[in-house]
């Protein structure tokens, strides 16, 4: 069995690696893509273009502004003069917010009346501008409050300060709320989804293609020779793949794993087999290469969408969340971001390694099976 096995895995590997733009695409190709997206992917939202729309002019208002510009969210680009300008600034998208502050600002301040200020923002975007207001009201009650403390202050002098009530906030895990340490090991999975897929669906319907499954199969060997010589291959490539990402994660991102390495390598193989068996499932059922290749493809998207990386799964409704249970990628998620992020064990990802393991058995067992009935 070995022997058969040995000679099965070359022949893999050199029809796989024959071609050196094939080796280009299999190793370069998504360290590349995963380095570009990882710039690209944030949801840090720094230097908002911003415009003015001051009618007040007042040393009240100044100071107002520049607590936005003094906070590095806001940048001021432009300074309106009427609200029809400061209407075609956001049409054009010349700027993404602009902040209105109306005649007798400074006056409603000194008064102790409530001074009003409105902040106008391109929705277009409309998670970026829910961080936006975000910001925005941070630094208006940053700034009402040290208002409010001047005038008590101014009042009742520096004896009779009111005790504030001081909040201390935490965030574990990522303590700076960088977007990187939550996008970057996420796309190492899309990354390895894709590279195991879209190479795994094309190994057997490409024997059929060029004639060569039947002398396979007048071979002595076996179904479970042929699946493990077709699985094999890409688990190594997969594995080869998954460290150059995390090295350059390491190096480029800052990126560092937490947890435990063995734990992490063993579950990306289950993952990786499950892949690859839902990817040989699509291959002994394609008739060519290109169907192949657009089922794969077809599956990809999906599996992606409904893994938690670009949104939660606990917002999508009820039937969908069912329906992730049979999406390696929503597993391997939450396995990954455990292992890397929180440092957590098999005491706390246990669920997710019995869902991730299920499907992978699943997968080979379909294909197995499939594969029997392609050769009858």
């Amino acid at each position: 069995m070995l022997k058969r096995l040995k000679h099965m895995l070359i022949k893999e590997f050199l029809q796989m690696f024959r071609d050196p733009r094939m080796r280009v695409v299999i190793f370069v190709v998504p360290v590349i893509q995963m380095m570009i997206l990882a710039f690209a992917l944030t949801t840090d939202v720094t230097d908002i273009k911003t415009a003015v729309l001051d009618f007040d002019n007042s040393p009240s208002s100044r100071e107002f502004l520049k607590s936005f510009t003094a906070s590095g969210y806001f940048k001021i680009v432009k300074a309106a003069s009427s609200q029809e300008e400061m209407t075609r600034f956001l049409d054009h998208g010349t700027v993404r917010v602009v902040i209105h502050i109306p005649v007798a600002f400074e006056e409603d301040l000194v008064s102790g009346r409530t001074a009003k200020v409105q902040i106008l923002a391109d929705a277009t975007d409309s998670n970026t501008t829910a961080i936006v207001f975000g910001y925005a009201n941070r630094i208006m009650n940053a700034y009402s409050e040290e208002k409010l403390e001047r005038r008590i202050m101014a009042l009742y002098g520096p004896g009779r300060k009111p005790a504030p009530i001081e909040m201390e906030t935490r965030a574990w895990f990522n303590p700076n709320l960088e977007s990187r340490f939550y996008y970057v090991p996420a796309l190492i999975a899309v990354m390895l989804l894709v590279v195991s897929m879209l190479l795994t669906s094309i190994a057997i319907v490409r024997e059929k293609e060029i004639g060569t499954i039947e002398q396979i199969m007048v071979t002595p060997i076996t179904k479970l020779e042929f699946i493990l010589g077709k699985t094999i291959p890409y688990l190594i490539t997969g594995f080869i793949v998954m460290t150059a990402m995390f090295v350059l994660a390491m190096l480029a991102f800052g990126i560092t794993v937490k947890g435990s390495w063995p734990l992490l390598y063993l579950m990306t193989g289950v993952y990786l087999v499950g892949n690859v068996g839902l990817a040989l499932l699509i291959s002994v059922s394609a008739g060519t290469q290109q169907q192949a290749l657009l089922t794969a493809f077809f599956i990809v998207m999906p599996a992606v969408l409904l893994s938690g990386f670009m949104f939660p799964i606990r917002n999508m409704p009820l039937p969908v969340q069912y329906a992730t249970f049979l999406n390696p990628m929503r597993w391997y998620l939450e396995i990954l971001r455990g292992v890397v992020l929180k440092g957590v064990g098999p005491d706390a990802l246990w669920p997710s390694m019995i869902g991730q393991s299920a499907l992978a058995v699943l997968f080979m067992l379909l294909a197995s099976v499939r594969f029997k009935k392609t050769l009858q």
